[in-house]
Order: C-alpha cells, then sequence, then structure tokens
C-alpha cells in the first residue's frame, strides 16, 4: 500500500466499518436466505388452500365442535397471515452510518473542513446498496434492524401456531403423514408415525424468537454515545435467524407429508349434528320468534353429540317459517359451510367474484 497506509481506516471508528459490514450481511441473508425459505412455506399453504377447498371438517372453537370449516380454508388463513409479512421482510432495507467516533464528522473536519463530508459519507453508504443514517452516536441506532428481528418473530408466532394446529391435527387424525422408506417413529412402537417436523418447528421458533425479543429489546439501548454490550448481543445474529430458518423448512416439509384423512373427517361430522344449533337459532330469529337462541340451547349444550335422526326430529317440530324449514331441511353438517370454499379459493361471495387483491 505505500504511502497510502496511513489513510486506511482514515477518521473512521471501528463500527464505521462494522455496521456497514453488519447491514450487508443481515441483508444478503434476508434476500438470499430468509424470505426464499418463507416464500416456499407460503406456496405450500397457498397451493393446499386451494386443492383442500372443498375437504369439510369440523372446526373446533376452544377445543369443542363448532361450525363446520374446510381443510382449505384453514390452510387459507396462515397463507393470508403470512402474506404481508413476507412481502415486508422482502422489502426490508437496513441503514448504514459512516460519520466518525461519535457522529459529529470531528476528525473529517479538523483535517478538511470546507468538504462536505455528510454528502461524501452518504454516497459511500449508498453505494452499497443500504439507507444512509445521518444522525447517529458512535453507532448507528439498531432500530431497524430491532423491526426486522420483531417482524420475524411475528413470522415465527404465525407459524407456531400453524404446527401447533398441524400437531393437533394429526393427534385427531384429521390428517394422516406420508411415511417415508427406513424411517422409524418409535424405537419400541411399530407402528408410529410422529409429527417430527412440527415439533421440530416449535422448538426453534420458540428459540429463535426468544433471542429475537431480546436483540430487539436490547440493541437499540446503548449508554450515552455508545457501549460495548451490542457487541456480545450481535453475535447471535446468526443464530437467531438460523433457528427462525430451519423452522419455517421443518414446518413446509410437515405440511408436504400432509393428506386429509377424509373418511374421519366425514365420520366427524355425521357424529356432530348438533352443530347445526347455530342455523336453526338464527333461522327462527329470521322468522321472529321469541327465544330461539335459549329454545336450541335447552336442547343442544352439555347433551351428547347429536345423530342426524335425533337432530332431524328436534328442527322439525321447531316453528320455522316454510322457507327457513326448506333451507334448514337443505342442511348437513357437510355443507353448512358458508364461503369457507371460495374463501379458500381466493375468491369472495356467493358469485365467487376473484378478489381484486388477492387474500392469499
Amino acid at each position: 500500500m505505500g504511502d497510502l497506509r496511513p489513510l486506511l481506516h482514515f477518521a473512521c471508528t471501528s463500527w464505521d466499518i462494522n455496521n456497514i459490514a453488519f447491514s450487508l450481511c443481515v441483508r444478503d441473508a434476508v434476500r438470499n436466505c430468509m424470505a426464499p425459505a418463507l416464500r416456499e412455506l407460503h406456496g405450500g399453504l397457498k397451493a393446499r388452500a386451494r386443492k383442500w377447498a372443498g375437504v369439510p371438517m369440523l372446526a373446533r372453537t376452544h377445543g369443542q365442535p363448532a361450525s363446520p370449516t374446510t381443510a382449505g380454508k384453514e390452510m387459507a388463513v396462515f397463507a393470508a397471515r403470512i402474506l404481508p409479512r413476507l412481502q415486508k421482510l422482502e422489502a426490508a432495507t437496513l441503514p448504514a452510518k459512516a460519520n466518525g467516533a461519535t457522529g459529529n464528522y470531528n476528525a473529517h473536519i479538523a483535517v478538511l473542513p470546507d468538504f462536505d463530508w455528510a454528502g461524501f459519507s452518504q454516497k459511500f453508504v449508498e453505494s452499497f446498496g443500504l439507507r444512509f443514517s445521518p444522525l447517529t452516536t458512535q453507532i448507528e441506532p439498531y432500530d431497524d434492524f430491532a423491526d426486522l428481528c420483531n417482524l420475524t418473530r411475528g413470522v415465527n408466532c404465525i407459524a407456531l401456531d400453524f404446527s401447533r394446529d398441524m400437531w393437533f391435527s394429526i393427534a385427531l387424525e384429521n390428517f394422516v403423514q406420508r411415511t417415508a422408506a427406513g424411517e422409524v417413529g418409535s424405537s419400541t412402537m411399530p407402528h408410529k408415525v410422529n409429527p417430527i417436523d412440527f415439533e421440530n418447528a416449535e422448538a426453534n421458533l420458540e428459540l429463535g424468537s426468544a433471542l429475537l425479543a431480546k436483540m430487539a429489546e436490547k440493541l437499540p439501548v446503548s449508554r450515552l454515545q455508545r457501549d460495548l454490550s451490542d457487541s456480545a448481543v450481535l453475535r447471535a445474529t446468526g443464530t437467531a435467524f438460523g433457528h427462525s430458518l430451519i423452522a419455517w423448512r421443518a414446518a413446509l416439509r410437515g405440511l408436504e407429508k400432509l393428506t386429509p384423512n377424509r373418511a374421519k373427517l366425514n365420520a366427524e361430522l355425521d357424529s356432530h349434528w348438533e352443530i347445526l344449533a347455530e342455523a336453526a337459532q338464527t333461522l327462527l330469529r329470521a322468522d321472529g320468534a321469541a327465544n330461539a337462541y335459549e329454545i336450541l340451547k335447552a336442547r343442544t349444550r352439555g347433551a351428547p353429540p347429536a345423530d342426524e335422526k335425533s337432530m332431524r326430529e328436534f328442527i322439525g317440530a321447531l316453528p320455522f317459517s316454510r322457507e327457513s324449514a326448506a333451507k334448514m331441511a337443505a342442511l348437513t353438517p357437510k355443507n353448512y359451510l358458508g364461503l369457507a370454499k371460495n374463501l379458500a379459493r381466493g375468491k369472495q361471495g356467493k358469485t365467487g367474484k376473484r378478489q381484486k387483491k388477492r387474500a392469499l
């Protein structure tokens, strides 16, 4: 380098170098690893939302039988929740600074007081494709990186909700898992097909989110113009995002193994005709009947699951109008689905017109 050696690290504090390198590392990790993995998970959910749009299943609120849905509609819900966060992740940018020991260009101005150091610094930072942070202390304040941590945690929360729902759905035998040749589920119980992908996802989501939460909380807080506690915390960045990445891929693997257990889903619906109580009391209300809700509540709340015969006999004796009686007679647990099929396919309304902006 010869005579240029004194100009290396000229007027710089170490973080003028490190913060640019760190932002580039995080940006490339998000672009090349995180966002593509999340887009694959979103794509898997979206594809199954449409494929299973018409597969009816018993819904459960508070764990109890509730108004039916479809397997595809439930996949669509998770796809719709992930999409805006995926779009934010893909669009995420990070700032950087190059303004000296306390952010004031002190040494720069001491050497060349008339030079536009702030403008030069901005061009230098932006040449890397990063946003320029003009007002800082010794460190760039980490607020945008904290936002990225919280955004990733938000995705993890949705993925955790999905993984646990799939675990329970497998336990309820609403979904079956594809087996792999040579795979062992249990060292002593040969029949086992364990939901290991969703369990793996759950553990990694919790670990990743715990680290991301601490980073988002800790990093933007620095004593006066800088303390060094951020340096140790930053070493966990790869670990935090790595746990999240592993989890998203595990959730996708688990999803790809699933098939709706149509026989079980149908049997479950056939054994819970009491779920039509909602439709019955609502139609009675529309007819102007008094105490409609209380009539259905007295017959169905806390009672054993109702079969078709007993429920039709009870409903047939209710004071429906002729039009409402015909509507009620046409309903079964398998077709009492509202707009679930259309919603799963990204449509709305009875006409099935596609939304201007796809929800999925």
